[in-house]
């Protein structure tokens, strides 16, 4: 099967239309995943529909965030109708209450497919590179303790969504991981089954 620009197009839709999220158009953000599509990250796995309504509540708590997205990179399978689609992202939050934010610079790992005709996505994951705080009022002190719970290259984002309701559980992929390869390997037998 050829891979056309439409088939690129669409790709580089389902990709940059994360920003649904950061403008609350929920309807829209629904339609990136097919209807069994799931996500894992740092505050939630599950059901792309239970994501959805995560981040409703998330938009109504003090904590806001902001993705900054790069340029999609696929990998198609011998078909044409799976990928892999690794895209540079930045997520930037912020809590005001706590007077606290975090920039974190990130990579989006999903498997996408074409189903009748539509790309969308399968599966999100994350890998996460390198992440610092900001302090938008100034100085604020931070439980090194807490802190000390995560990887730095995810840190300031899971020490701010724990301070903001949202508990991180697990541990995520960082920058030449183990978890990174082994995901990397799992995607792989994906695209090739």
């Amino acid at each position: 099967m050829t891979i056309t620009a439409d088939d690129r197009i669409q790709i580089i839709d389902l990709m940059s239309g994360w920003t649904y999220r950061d403008t609350a158009n929920w309807d829209m953000l629904r339609t990136l995943w097919h209807p069994d599509g799931t996500i894992k990250i740092t505050w939630y796995e599950g059901p792309f529909g239970g994501f959805v309504d995560g981040s409703i509540r998330m938009a109504g708590s003090p904590f806001n965030t902001k993705h900054l997205i790069g340029t999609p990179v696929p990998k198609f399978n011998a078909k044409g109708d799976k990928a892999i689609v690794e895209t540079s992202a930045m997520i930037l939050g912020e809590n005001m209450s706590l007077g606290l934010g975090c920039a974190v610079q990130n990579r989006f790992y999903d498997t996408v497919e074409k189903r009748d005709g539509l790309w969308k996505i399968v599966f999100r994951q994350a890998i996460y590179d390198m992440g610092t705080f900001t302090f938008p009022k100034g100085f604020v002190e931070i439980d090194q303790d807490a802190l000390a719970k995560y990887p730095d290259e995810y840190a300031a984002l899971a020490y701010l969504l724990e301070k903001s309701g949202f508990p991180v559980r697990g541990t995520f992929p960082t920058r030449f991981s183990d978890l990174e390869k082994a995901m990397r390997a799992e995607a792989e037998k994906w695209l090739a089954a």
